[in-house]
Protein backbone atom coordinates (compact mmCIF):
# COMPACT_ATOMS: atom_id res chain seq x y z
CA UNK A 1 0.00 0.00 0.00
CA UNK A 2 3.26 2.09 0.87
CA UNK A 3 4.28 1.53 -2.16
CA UNK A 4 1.13 2.34 -4.05
CA UNK A 5 0.63 5.52 -2.28
CA UNK A 6 4.12 6.75 -3.04
CA UNK A 7 3.89 5.68 -6.71
CA UNK A 8 0.39 7.58 -7.34
CA UNK A 9 1.82 10.59 -5.14
CA UNK A 10 4.59 10.90 -8.02
CA UNK A 11 2.48 10.73 -10.80
CA UNK A 12 0.18 13.23 -9.62
CA UNK A 13 2.98 15.57 -8.14
CA UNK A 14 3.66 17.35 -11.14
CA UNK A 15 0.00 18.04 -12.58
CA UNK A 16 -0.58 19.84 -8.94
CA UNK A 17 2.32 21.80 -9.01
CA UNK A 18 1.36 23.09 -12.37
CA UNK A 19 -1.78 24.49 -11.00
CA UNK A 20 0.26 26.29 -8.15
CA UNK A 21 1.93 28.79 -10.05
CA UNK A 22 2.35 32.21 -8.22
CA UNK A 23 1.91 35.53 -10.03
CA UNK A 24 4.71 38.24 -9.93
CA UNK A 25 4.48 41.04 -7.49
CA UNK A 26 4.49 44.74 -9.17
CA UNK A 27 5.85 47.45 -7.65
CA UNK A 28 3.96 50.71 -8.79
CA UNK A 29 5.02 54.48 -7.22
CA UNK A 30 2.40 56.94 -6.60
CA UNK A 31 4.87 59.84 -6.72
CA UNK A 32 5.54 61.01 -10.14
CA UNK A 33 9.06 62.61 -8.77
CA UNK A 34 9.68 58.51 -8.61
CA UNK A 35 8.20 57.43 -11.62
CA UNK A 36 4.42 57.26 -10.67
CA UNK A 37 1.41 58.63 -12.17
CA UNK A 38 2.07 62.38 -13.40
CA UNK A 39 -1.54 63.10 -12.60
CA UNK A 40 -0.92 62.22 -9.21
CA UNK A 41 1.04 65.66 -8.60
CA UNK A 42 -2.09 67.67 -7.90
CA UNK A 43 -3.45 65.42 -5.83
CA UNK A 44 -0.27 64.81 -3.64
CA UNK A 45 0.74 68.49 -3.45
CA UNK A 46 -2.78 69.26 -2.18
CA UNK A 47 -2.51 66.55 0.50
CA UNK A 48 0.69 67.60 1.48
CA UNK A 49 -0.30 71.50 1.68
CA UNK A 50 -3.33 70.51 4.13
CA UNK A 51 -1.53 67.70 6.68
CA UNK A 52 1.23 70.77 6.79
CA UNK A 53 1.29 72.42 10.34
CA UNK A 54 4.67 74.25 10.10
CA UNK A 55 4.55 78.08 8.98
CA UNK A 56 7.60 80.26 7.45
CA UNK A 57 8.51 82.71 10.22
CA UNK A 58 9.70 85.62 7.79
CA UNK A 59 6.60 85.15 5.43
CA UNK A 60 4.55 88.39 5.51
CA UNK A 61 1.07 87.57 7.00
CA UNK A 62 -1.99 89.02 5.30
CA UNK A 63 -4.75 90.86 7.24
CA UNK A 64 -7.88 91.88 7.04
CA UNK A 65 -6.77 95.57 7.51
CA UNK A 66 -4.08 95.26 4.95
CA UNK A 67 -5.89 93.28 2.19
CA UNK A 68 -9.46 95.66 2.76
CA UNK A 69 -6.99 98.85 2.59
CA UNK A 70 -8.57 100.26 5.92
CA UNK A 71 -4.76 101.52 6.70
CA UNK A 72 -4.00 104.84 5.14
CA UNK A 73 -0.43 103.78 4.27
CA UNK A 74 -0.78 100.28 2.74
CA UNK A 75 -3.68 101.99 0.59
CA UNK A 76 -1.50 104.81 -0.49
CA UNK A 77 1.09 101.92 -1.26
CA UNK A 78 -1.33 99.71 -3.24
CA UNK A 79 -1.72 102.83 -4.78
CA UNK A 80 1.38 104.25 -5.81
CA UNK A 81 2.20 100.43 -7.15
CA UNK A 82 -0.52 100.03 -8.99
CA UNK A 83 -0.05 103.37 -11.01
CA UNK A 84 3.84 102.38 -11.28
CA UNK A 85 3.12 99.35 -12.93
CA UNK A 86 0.71 101.12 -15.27
CA UNK A 87 3.06 103.80 -16.34
CA UNK A 88 5.54 100.91 -17.04
CA UNK A 89 3.39 98.66 -19.07
CA UNK A 90 2.24 102.00 -21.42
CA UNK A 91 6.45 102.76 -22.05
CA UNK A 92 6.69 99.02 -22.66
CA UNK A 93 4.49 99.18 -25.10
CA UNK A 94 5.34 102.45 -26.25
CA UNK A 95 8.80 101.04 -26.73
CA UNK A 96 7.58 97.78 -28.12
CA UNK A 97 5.57 99.10 -30.91
CA UNK A 98 8.46 102.01 -31.81
CA UNK A 99 11.25 99.05 -32.36
CA UNK A 100 8.24 97.05 -34.62
CA UNK A 101 7.32 99.91 -36.17
CA UNK A 102 8.32 102.21 -39.33
CA UNK A 103 10.43 104.76 -37.05
CA UNK A 104 12.66 102.92 -34.69
CA UNK A 105 13.48 103.31 -31.66
CA UNK A 106 15.56 106.31 -30.75
CA UNK A 107 18.07 106.20 -27.66
CA UNK A 108 17.74 108.09 -24.62
CA UNK A 109 16.91 107.87 -21.29
CA UNK A 110 13.41 107.86 -19.59
CA UNK A 111 13.16 108.21 -15.80
CA UNK A 112 10.04 106.99 -14.25
CA UNK A 113 9.72 108.46 -10.00
CA UNK A 114 13.14 106.17 -9.07
CA UNK A 115 13.49 104.07 -11.81
CA UNK A 116 15.36 104.94 -14.83
CA UNK A 117 15.33 103.50 -18.57
CA UNK A 118 18.27 103.55 -20.87
CA UNK A 119 17.93 102.76 -24.46
CA UNK A 120 20.91 102.63 -27.11
CA UNK A 121 21.60 100.26 -29.90
CA UNK A 122 24.24 98.13 -30.18
CA UNK A 123 25.55 95.55 -32.76
CA UNK A 124 22.93 92.89 -31.33
CA UNK A 125 19.96 94.98 -31.35
CA UNK A 126 18.52 97.25 -29.16
CA UNK A 127 19.91 97.11 -25.67
CA UNK A 128 17.27 98.21 -22.94
CA UNK A 129 18.94 98.67 -19.25
CA UNK A 130 16.50 99.36 -16.06
CA UNK A 131 17.30 100.24 -13.00
CA UNK A 132 15.50 101.14 -9.90
CA UNK A 133 16.33 103.74 -7.49
CA UNK A 134 16.94 100.31 -5.01
CA UNK A 135 20.26 98.76 -6.59
CA UNK A 136 18.92 96.45 -8.73
CA UNK A 137 19.74 96.44 -12.71
CA UNK A 138 18.22 94.62 -15.61
CA UNK A 139 19.36 94.26 -19.00
CA UNK A 140 17.08 92.93 -22.03
CA UNK A 141 18.55 93.47 -25.48
CA UNK A 142 16.09 93.26 -28.67
CA UNK A 143 17.57 91.77 -31.50
CA UNK A 144 17.21 93.29 -35.11
CA UNK A 145 15.08 91.12 -37.74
Amino acid sequence: MKTLFTLGFLLLAPAALNQLRAQGLTYRPNNPAFGGNTFNYQWMLSSAQAQDTHKDPTAKSNTAGSLSGLGNSSSLQSFSDNLQRQLLSRLSQNILGKQFGEDGLKEGTFTIGDMQVVISNAADGVIIRITDGKGGESSITVPYF
